[in-house]
């Protein structure tokens, strides 16, 4: 296999029938067909820049040969739809889904394959795993190992009708001291000096890119696919590392529900930021996701009016739901509870459990334990998800319940919670207003939250 870097394509002369008549400006993807093909060259001729498609180049041999005259390849009238490697890649901060990092591109590795190789498509292979992104790795860092040979041998025996696509990203010392003294250092000099500095490249495949202009993320179907699919935890950490108009691409392009989920795990100043970056409706779809305690507080740290508009925008149900949560102090445990919980009447078996548990939207943390009131919805009890897994379905909940009953009032404080949780090796801790009406439940993440935010 063949590889090229982008640096060394870029500036190539290219060579038409009637001899050379112009130079690689750029290397264009069309994203929305092909994430990593290579599928056009743009080539700055004396009669201005124009494109070259791939299909067309005949060799690759130090310079680009193709078969079809400059006057015939179409003058470039803008770019959009395309992918430039240079613009759009060098230089740039990207994500690195299988690092769960923020890199930054110094160069690109190019495949170069012949007229009809069935070869693995890089960009959308949807492998992944540890031992998958290790061979990728390998694979990777061998070919750049080998790479000062490999370009000679591309020099000796041309390509002809060659396949381009974007193997990896260059993120080390090499990529950059390749481009640095391209064109400075003599090729033999430059080629003994690569092999000396150990490679660090990331496969295309766990990369996603960070588009800042909206109007080309749209244009150019960028989608974060691959950071969705990380633990919001994970996400969370990689956005935090982003620049305020970075954040912001971000979270505009991924789904509302991992959006939400991330957001709640981000730094609450950095959440307030990202907030207030994204117009009202956007962000209201992803408040609407998020739980609603974490929600109230992120809504009470906007100023009044941003609040008031990202309200309005919200679902009826969702909203209410965050109202209530707005009139009680952050600081006490109904400032603290989420309304999202199960809650079963008094007469309610294991069955019905099971089945409430099924249409259950909730978080996963309020589960674990499942609550029982009477008409009025005054707490009677509780009921351990653990307790119900050898029960049989015709098990009244009643006589599953867990003793003693422990609960705190609305007005409890931060302190008061954290200690019950700590004495009781609390899971989930409900609480209820003045007639013991259960009104929330506050989870153990919702405790962890609140103790790093004392750190």
């Amino acid at each position: 296999m063949l590889t090229l870097a982008l640096s060394e394509l870029l500036g190539a002369t290219v060579y038409d029938p009637s001899g050379a008549s112009g130079r690689v400006r750029e290397v264009a993807l069309a994203p929305q067909e092909d994430r990593s093909r290579i599928s056009s060259l743009i080539v700055k001729t004396k009669s201005g820049n124009r494109i070259l498609q791939l299909a067309n180049v005949s060799e690759i041999n130090g310079g680009i040969r193709t078969s079809t005259p400059a006057a015939e390849w179409p003058t470039e009238n803008g770019t959009e739809g395309l992918f430039l490697l240079e613009r759009d890649l060098l230089d740039q901060q990207v994500i690195d889904i299988n690092g769960r990092k923020v890199v930054r591109v110094n160069d690109v590795d190019l495949q170069v394959d012949p007229p009809g190789d069935k070869a693995i498509d890089k960009g959308n292979d949807k492998g992944n795993g540890k031992a998958d992104a290790k061979a990728q790795d390998a694979k990777a860092q061998d070919a750049k190992a080998q790479e000062a040979k490999a370009q000679e041998v591309d020099r000796v025996h041309p390509v002809t009708n060659p396949i381009l696509r974007v193997q990896s990203v260059d993120v080390g010392a090499r990529g950059a001291v390749r481009r640095l003294l391209r064109g400075v250092a003599p090729k033999t000099a430059l080629h003994a000096l690569l092999i000396r500095i150990p490679p660090r490249s990331i496969p295309w495949k766990f990369i996603d890119v960070i588009e800042t202009d909206p109007a080309r993320r749209v244009k150019l179907k960028i989608a974060y696919e691959g950071l969705s699919k990380l633990h919001p935890a994970d996400i969370a950490d990689i956005v935090e590392d982003l620049a305020p108009d970075e954040r912001q691409a971000v979270f505009q392009s991924l789904d509302e529900e991992t959006a939400a989920e991330a957001l709640e795990e981000v730094n609450p100043r950095v959440q307030k930021a990202i907030v207030e970056s994204l117009d009202s409706e956007k962000a209201a779809d992803i408040v609407g996701e998020m739980n609603p305690d974490a929600a109230a507080d992120l809504l009470a740290d906007l100023p009044e009016e941003r609040t008031e508009q990202i309200l309005v925008q919200m679902e009826p149900e969702a909203q209410q739901e965050v109202v209530e949560l707005l009139e009680h102090h952050e600081q006490t445990a109904a400032g603290r509870m989420t309304t999202e919980f199960l809650a079963l009447p008094v007469t309610a078996t294991v069955q019905n459990a099971v089945d409430s548990m099924r249409e259950f939207e909730g978080g996963v943390e309020a589960v674990s334990t499942i609550y029982l009131v009477d008409s009025h919805g005054t707490l009677a009890g509780a009921v351990p998800l653990a307790r119900l897994v050898l029960a049989d379905s015709t098990t009244p909940m009643l006589s599953l319940m867990q003793e003693p009953l422990v609960l705190a009032r609305q007005g409890a404080s931060e302190n008061d919670v954290a200690e019950l949780f700590d004495k009781y090796n609390l899971q989930t801790l409900p609480v209820v207003d003045a007639h013991n009406k259960l009104t929330g439940v506050i989870t153990s993440d919702d405790v962890i939250s609140m103790l790093r935010a004392k750190l």
